[in-house]
């Protein structure tokens, strides 16, 4: 390898303009976002419109959860990311109305491609339909669509497709059952 491909290995896909702008959000993050108490989601939910977040109303951002580029969030009505979510939104992440994204939860919208010697950024966009439940330390990957009403267990590894009111569990993550029509939004 020459000293050219030794550097486009450690370029970044980012624009300085990117750059810029998450580098202002993780201050404003860091003295208006994370030190706010618990119950002030109007003033969490103030800041992420200001950067570009599309956030419904009534919609509940706990203060230690990680919003990687706000400007590519959108959260529906009454939706909820939870204590320390990691939300990688490299590219458009969407979390439906009524829809839970629980503690430790990590949504990545982002990977490399493995098949190519400077493993450039390669980009996929994530949605959480209305009424589902991302639980506790479970991991979306990038391209990732969880249907409305469906569950994605604890811990478990979502690399494909949820159907709506699908119930999935484990690593990689399977479907374990449906959820009933009445319950599932």
């Amino acid at each position: 390898m020459n000293d050219a491909q030794d550097l486009t290995a450690f370029r970044t896909e980012h624009s300085p303009a990117n750059r810029a702008a998450r580098a202002l959000w993780g201050a404003v993050g860091l003295v208006l976002f994370r030190p706010t108490p618990r119950p002030l989601h109007a003033w969490r939910r103030f800041l992420l419109r200001c950067f570009g977040a599309r956030i419904g109303r009534g919609a509940r951002v706990y203060a230690s959860a990680k919003i990687w580029a706000p400007w590519n969030l959108t959260m529906g009505d009454f939706s909820v990311l939870g204590d320390d979510v990691d939300c990688y939104a490299v590219d458009r992440i969407e979390i439906g109305a009524h829809a839970v994204v629980s503690q430790y939860a990590h949504l990545c919208a982002a990977t490399h491609d493995i098949d190519r010697p400077n493993f450039p950024l390669v980009t996929r966009p994530i949605r959480i339909g209305a009424g589902a439940w991302v639980a506790a330390g479970a991991f979306v990957g990038p391209g990732v669509t969880v249907g409305d009403g469906a569950v994605v267990g604890a811990r478990a590894v979502v690399f494909r497709d949820v159907a709506p009111r699908a119930v999935v569990a484990g690593n990689p993550a399977r479907v374990l059952r449906t959820r009933d029509q009445r319950t599932a939004t």
